[in-house]
């Protein structure tokens, strides 16, 4: 919020030309300081030495610089924290024209229902995971297309208006016995099996639940970063399934929590 009202009355350093070219000489001399002098700092700067003594004298009056022996100069503490501060403006001044304007103008990807030309407006939705666009604006969310493509191919668009209508989906999570467990015992693939055929997607997290899985003859989705990956998937509307080593879930819980996506803990004894 406090970079939004900053743009609104200006960034102090970028004000006027006047309030940069001091932001760049004082950047300069605490560069180089205490061997730079008015001439040096002229080259740098990009004005002549007679501006960059107006400057200078200017700078010394509002106590952020010190002249020296021979004209050499150097940054007082008041000009080193305003040059802090204003340093610290440009940072929010950047991150605000990061998120709220050009955020406005990224580019998504989506896949092409029918021919699309560059320009053309588009309607969105999600099928099966994956953004789709379609020529016309038929539908609630819209967007206008980068590039051209042809149906079934990637198309790039962009000013995206609406919120896409979907459910996000659900993670079923089936604990598989690690090796180390004292009463080791391999988890029955019928019933996983069964179980993986009623979702979208199956992952498998931690050696013991990949092999549980090739054993049951399912074939995982996902077996590395599963605990980004499986929130990923139901943020995409796909119900996904889990076979996971008690010890290494909590990654994966804590994603799923980050992201309030609804799950389900069970063990193989409950199948």
């Amino acid at each position: 919020m406090a970079a939004q009202s900053n743009t609104q009355g200006g960034f102090g350093v970028l004000q006027s030309k006047r309030s940069a070219t001091r932001f760049q000489i004082l950047v300069q001399i605490v560069e180089h300081q205490p061997a730079i002098n008015q001439k040096e700092i002229a080259k740098s700067v990009g004005l002549t030495p007679q501006s960059i003594s107006e400057y200078l004298q200017g700078l010394k009056e509002l106590g952020h610089v010190e002249k020296h022996g021979r004209g050499r100069y150097e940054v007082t503490k008041e000009g080193v924290n305003w040059l802090i501060a204003q340093t610290k403006e440009l940072q929010e001044l950047v991150e605000y024209v990061d998120r709220e304007i050009l955020g406005e103008t990224e580019r998504e990807s989506a896949v092409a229902t029918d021919r699309i030309r560059e320009g053309e407006s588009v309607t969105l939705s999600m099928r099966e995971s994956r953004l789709h666009a379609t020529p016309g604006e038929a539908g609630r969310v819209t967007a206008v297309a980068v590039t051209s493509a042809e149906p079934g191919r990637t198309v790039g668009v962009t000013n995206v208006e609406g919120i896409l209508d979907y459910e996000p989906g659900t993670v079923w999570i089936v604990t598989v016995p690690s090796v180390t467990d004292s009463e080791y015992d391999e988890i029955d693939p019928d019933l996983i099996a069964d179980r993986a055929a009623r979702y979208d997607r199956v992952a498998a997290l931690g050696t013991e639940a990949a092999t549980a899985a090739r054993v049951a003859g399912i074939e995982t989705d996902l077996e590395f970063g599963v605990p980004s990956g499986v929130p990923e998937a139901a943020m995409k509307g796909l119900d996904v399934m889990v076979l996971a080593v008690a010890d290494e879930l909590t990654p994966l819980v804590e994603q799923l929590r980050q992201h309030s996506i609804k799950y389900e803990l069970v063990d193989r004894n409950e199948l």
